[in-house]
Parts: C-alpha cells; sequence; structure tokens
C-alpha cells in the first residue's frame, strides 16, 4: 500500500510547476549545454560536457522525486474545514508561549511544503502533533531540545 502524504492545494500546485519546469525548460537547456559542449570537441576532458551531464542527471532525479511526491499526495482543502474549532491539517494557529509571552503564527502543512521561515510547520512536527485537535483557550505542551514549552492557543484560522 504506497503511503499518502498530506498536501494543501497550493503546495500541490507548486510541485506539479516544478515538475513542468524541470521537465520542459530545464531539460532543454540540459540538452543544449551538451550539444555545445559536444562541440568543443574531445569528451574526456571537456569539463562542460562533464558538468552538463552531471546537471541532467540532478535534474532527471528530482523528476523521479517529484513525480513520486505527487503520486503520494493526498490534497486536503483547508478552506473546507471553516468553521471547525478544533486544529486540524491546513490551520492556522496563533500561539502564546506561556513562558516568555511571544506570541508566533504557524500554519501547519504537509511535510513537502513546510517552511519555518515561512511561518508554516509539517503536520509531522512535534509542535504540530502536540496542537492537532486542541481548541482556543486550550494549552499544547511540547518537547523540544531547549526543552519543554507550553503554548497557548489563541487562534485558529482555517483558509
Amino acid at each position: 500500500m504506497v503511503e499518502k502524504n498530506p498536501i494543501t492545494p497550493e503546495g500541490a500546485q507548486k510541485l506539479r510547476d516544478e515538475l513542468h519546469h524541470r521537465k520542459t525548460t530545464e531539460r532543454n537547456l540540459v540538452s543544449k549545454m551538451i550539444g555545445e559542449a559536444r562541440a568543443h570537441g574531445d569528451l574526456k576532458e571537456n569539463a562542460e560536457y562533464h558538468a552538463a551531464r552531471e546537471r541532467g542527471g540532478f535534474n532527471e532525479g528530482r523528476i523521479k522525486e517529484l513525480e513520486d511526491k505527487i503520486a503520494r499526495a493526498e490534497v486536503i482543502d483547508p478552506a473546507k474545514l471553516e468553521g471547525t474549532s478544533k486544529i486540524a491539517f491546513g490551520a492556522t494557529v496563533k500561539l502564546m508561549n506561556t513562558e516568555t509571552e511571544e506570541e508566533v503564527t504557524y500554519r501547519i502543512v504537509g511535510a513537502d511544503e513546510c517552511d519555518i521561515n515561512a511561518g508554516s510547520i509539517s503536520i509531522t512536527s512535534p509542535l504540530a502533533r502536540s496542537l492537532i485537535g486542541k481548541e482556543v483557550g486550550d494549552e499544547a505542551k511540547t518537547r523540544t531540545p531547549a526543552g519543554e514549552r507550553v503554548f497557548e492557543i489563541l487562534e485558529v484560522v482555517f483558509k
């Protein structure tokens, strides 16, 4: 049985866009680079040829990886969960660290689309796992490398 990975519609679209780019634009560019390098003669000592082949190999590997991720993707639209009070996949959650009173906002997304710098965390992360099923006003305890953290849930939005 194939293991499904949850992903938002936007995350799935980004994967499809990258796959399209790699199959069309990048493949054509690599092919052109290899053709130009071949025109320079001896392939054994041609650094441009070897670099182009390496780039092509990387591109083909990434294409296979993207195709696998898309095949295993389970697209979940968080907008359909609007009105739900419990935290679930796709929720944007505003939290307050009860120790420092610092407020943070995270969106819970699939592992293939998480980016902590953009405010999105993976559904498989310890913080997200501690938040699932909780509601506004609840506390979530999360074990981090720096020790246990307690967050109060201030807001839950699905969009």
